[in-house]
């Protein structure tokens, strides 16, 4: 029988590490910190610290950017597993230097940055254009149902939400009723039925402000279309797995190199829809990229 060394492929090893040999050239992750590091104009950034004089020290936001696209581009969009990965995973380490931000921290950078991030992007592009991957000659859309954080439950036009409304309001009027009428209910089945009725009531309050807080949603065809309480941005979905709550995720690449030079998430259930206002932000993006090229040369037209 033929004699193999063993696997210690889940042996635990202590040695010693050096981050920046872990980065080889020619990878994802070496072109990202280079870019990050080298190319991109973080200083907006700046600005929402005010902790050079007191204060705890902030991450780095090239650091923040760093592992955060690094979790994307591996599937990671959970901060939690972005975070369990720098604290594990040797490459999200080295790329961090070893640094190990919670997950609230990372988070927040991506809620609260969003306004300084989103010019990145067009940063990039430039960075391609510079290197001649963005050709202009055609150009590609296509998109893909993405899934919001929102239960379809809490979706509605405003005439059906006033009608759910009424049903919880109903409901717990009921419960009252039922305890003036049974004196003698138990003290257990009394606490459950206060606390299913402040549900109901909480569930109520909060379908009466959304709907005078916000106005109904008009579809292209002039009716009104359902609106969601938790994410009044998203729409229902059909989809090949069923109905989602979510979005349509709409992205526009070049034909040279399958550069992205649009992406964009829109609650609207038709993808007909979205074609026009995409196409608009990839003719604005491609204005902002530096080029010798005379516009004509890549204009758009319906």
């Amino acid at each position: 029988m033929a004699n193999y060394k063993p696997d210690l492929s889940c042996q635990n090893k202590f040695i010693p590490i050096n981050f920046a040999e872990q980065i080889l050239p020619g990878t994802f992750e070496y072109a990202l910190c280079y870019i990050v590091e080298n190319k991109l104009d973080l200083s907006g950034f700046d600005a929402w610290y005010n902790n050079d004089k007191t204060g705890a020290a902030a991450y780095p936001p090239s650091v923040m950017l760093k592992i955060i696209l690094l979790g994307y581009a591996h599937g990671l969009i959970s901060s939690r597993r972005i975070a369990k990965a720098c604290e594990h995973n040797i490459l999200f380490m080295s790329v961090s230097g070893d640094i190990q931000p919670h997950y609230t921290s990372i988070a927040g950078f991506v809620a609260k940055m969003h306004e300084q991030i989103e010019p990145l992007f067009t940063q990039v592009l430039m960075i391609c254009d510079e290197e001649g991957l963005i050709g202009r000659n055609m150009f590609a859309i296509d998109g893909c149902k993405l899934k919001s954080n929102a239960s379809k439950e809490w979706s509605g036009t405003f005439d059906e939400l006033g009608r759910k409304k009424a049903k919880l309001e109903r409901a717990s009027k009921r419960i009252i009723e039922r305890h003036q009428s049974q004196d003698g209910l138990g003290e257990e089945l009394i606490t459950q039925d206060l606390k299913q009725k402040e549900k109901l009531d909480k569930s109520a309050g909060k379908i009466t402000e959304f709907l005078a807080t916000h106005k109904e949603k008009i579809g292209s065809k002039g009716k009104p279309v359902k609106s969601n309480i938790t994410d009044p941005d998203s729409a229902k979905m059909t989809t090949s797995k069923g109905t989602i709550q979510g979005y349509n995720g709409i992205a526009i690449n070049d034909d040279k190199h399958q550069i992205i030079l649009q992406a964009q998430a829109w609650g609207s259930v038709g993808e007909q829809q979205t074609l026009q206002p995409a196409v608009k932000q990839l003719k604005q993006q491609l204005d902002k990229l530096n080029t010798d090229k005379p516009k004509d040369e890549y204009t758009i037209k319906f």
